[in-house]
């Protein structure tokens, strides 16, 4: 075969070129919902990357090309392995952010309905109560009882209001859960 038809690539194996992982699921059509504070976390993120790391890496490769042989030259080839993680990492923050709603989860303070932001107390038919809040794709943490807006919970809880009962569709079968609270971060003074 020639070498015309063959494509040539100086990253290593396993280096894609891609935006890392893919995006979580969001509905079509739909934007990309966050709390003020999980908006401002990617933002400093993304300028973290931007401003201080990146020109950082970028300095280290520029003085590393300039030791000769640049096959053997650890420094440089860390740093551009580096600098393609931070530069992946930078496009998908900014996709992220470009379709970033924020909600101020406050707006809702003294409702007893399920919106974005809500921590919501439900009991299921044997009594268990568990305690989750709803976040959003990117902030969700679930060891802290955190859960995504488009998690089938959450997408079974909102709207719902105290003493809803409601059929929550599990891998295992359908399960009737009641909500017990619905609570809101106060508003900032």
């Amino acid at each position: 075969m020639s070498k015309a038809f063959t494509k040539e690539n100086d990253a290593a194996p396993g280096d894609d070129e891609d935006d890392g992982p893919s995006l979580p699921a969001l509905p079509k059509g739909s934007r990309n919902y966050m709390t003020p504070a999980g908006y401002a976390r990617l933002r400093a993120e993304f300028m973290q990357l931007l401003d201080v790391e990146r020109p950082k890496i970028v300095e280290t490769v520029s003085w590393a090309a300039k030791n000769g042989d640049r096959s053997e030259n650890g420094d440089y080839l860390y740093g551009k392995k580096r600098l393609r993680e931070i530069d992946r990492r930078l496009r998908f923050l900014t996709k992220r952010l470009d379709i970033a709603e924020v909600v101020d989860p406050s707006a809702h303070h003294g409702s007893d309905q399920v919106f974005f932001g809500a921590t919501v107390t439900y009991a299921n038919a044997k009594g268990e109560e568990r305690t989750i809040t709803i976040m959003g794709i990117d902030e969700a943490d679930s060891l802290a009882g955190e859960v995504s807006w488009v998690s089938p919970i959450a997408r079974t809880l909102l709207k719902a209001r105290e003493g809803d009962e409601l059929q929550l569709v599990t891998p295992v079968g359908v399960e009737t859960i009641e909500v017990v609270e619905v609570r809101y971060p106060k508003p900032a003074a």
